[in-house]
């Protein structure tokens, strides 16, 4: 089969300049060669060695060329243009995004509004991206409390500059942890495959986990009970306040459930002139450093938990509090301005 042609001198020029590019793609790199082989009247039997190509290859990018030349080299496929992101099409995409779906969903995913603007959906994802927009939903708490100010102060003040030689804490409960044993047998990590867990569980029982965090070392005072009640959180105070020398300060700080507020603890401060109660402001119970430690213990240990029974449960929240101590950091507390009574909480329970 004859397979030579005359190349004018432009044309091989421009085809063996292609060979040495390092820019353009392997395939067009490929049909250089291939025609340059053609016009030095290799066989197809060559071609096909040097190349890895099939005969049908040959023969239509060489028909192609004949009648195109150069131009002819280009694939006739190359797929839609990409779009270009010009302020008109990143203004259409920022004002749609923050307008609802009209298909009643409640928010916007790349695709769905790719397809609504008739663009792509790597374009809407980069122009989220340069706006900082983020398709995610957190939650936030604020705060009604109309001395918000100079209660938020008072806690905050306890964690930059604590009274001399006292001790502070962060104390609050966990309350109907339930002990959830699982029907099936757990599927392990391993390549390839998540950890699995069965759908179906049994229910144990609850629990109480009360715990104190010592803002100055980290470390955290915890204990379980079986019921959440103020009889409860006045036994577990007064083992927090033993832990202390008998004439030393002891600052806590609390959220404003109703147990901590009871006769019975009045009656425990009146016998116990050292310890004083810190109240943070309604709804900010975030500005509370335990609630952190709370959403940790909740992540490592109580989320993916499978507990045999009550018993289970408390051994293994217990054997966490004490490996926990053994590595404990006081957490780095930022809150640049008390009047701002806002919070934002993740998926995960953390507050930012």
């Amino acid at each position: 089969m004859a397979t030579g042609f005359t190349l004018a001198l432009h044309e091989r020029h421009e085809l063996e300049s292609r060979l040495r590019s390092r820019s353009l793609r392997a395939e067009d790199v490929r049909r250089s060669r291939l025609i340059l082989m053609l016009a030095d009247g290799q066989s197809y039997t060559t071609i096909q060695q040097a190349l890895d190509c099939p005969a049908t290859y040959i023969a239509r990018w060489k028909k192609r060329f004949e009648a195109g030349r150069l131009a002819g080299l280009y694939s006739r496929h190359q797929g839609r243009p990409a779009h270009t992101r010009t302020p008109r099409l990143e203004a259409r995409i920022l004002e749609a995004t923050r307008q609802a779906p009209a298909d009643g969903s409640t928010h916007w995913t790349t695709r769905k509004l790719a397809r609504h603007l008739k663009t792509s959906h790597m374009m809407v994802a980069r122009v989220w991206q340069r706006a900082g927009l983020k398709p995610r939903l957190d939650r936030y708490m604020r705060s009604t409390d109309p001395e918000f100010e100079s209660k938020a102060a008072d806690v905050i003040g306890l964690y930059v500059n604590p009274p001399q030689h006292a001790a502070v804490f962060c104390l609050d409960e966990k309350t109907a942890i339930q002990a959830l044993d699982r029907r099936d047998p757990l599927l392990p990590l391993s390549p390839g495959r998540a950890e699995r867990h069965g759908f179906e569980y049994y229910r144990h029982g609850t629990l109480s986990l009360y715990a104190a965090l010592n803002t100055t070392t980290g470390e955290v005072l915890g204990q379980t009970a079986p019921r959440h009640t103020s009889e409860e959180f006045v036994a577990f105070l007064g083992e927090v306040v033993a832990t202390q020398p008998r004439a030393r300060e002891v600052h806590v700080i609390l959220d404003n459930l109703s147990t901590h507020k009871t006769q019975r603890v009045h009656d425990f401060l009146a016998h116990h002139p050292n310890v004083r109660l810190h109240f943070t402001p309604t709804y900010s119970s975030w500005l509370n450093q335990v609630e952190n430690w709370f959403a940790k213990i909740t992540r490592d240990v109580i989320a993916r938990g499978i507990f045999t029974s009550v018993k289970d449960l408390h051994r293994k929240l217990m054997r966490y509090i004490r490996k926990y101590n053994t590595q404990a950091r006081p957490m780095k507390w930022t809150y640049r301005d008390p009047r701002n009574r806002f919070a934002t909480i993740d998926s995960a329970g953390t507050v930012h």
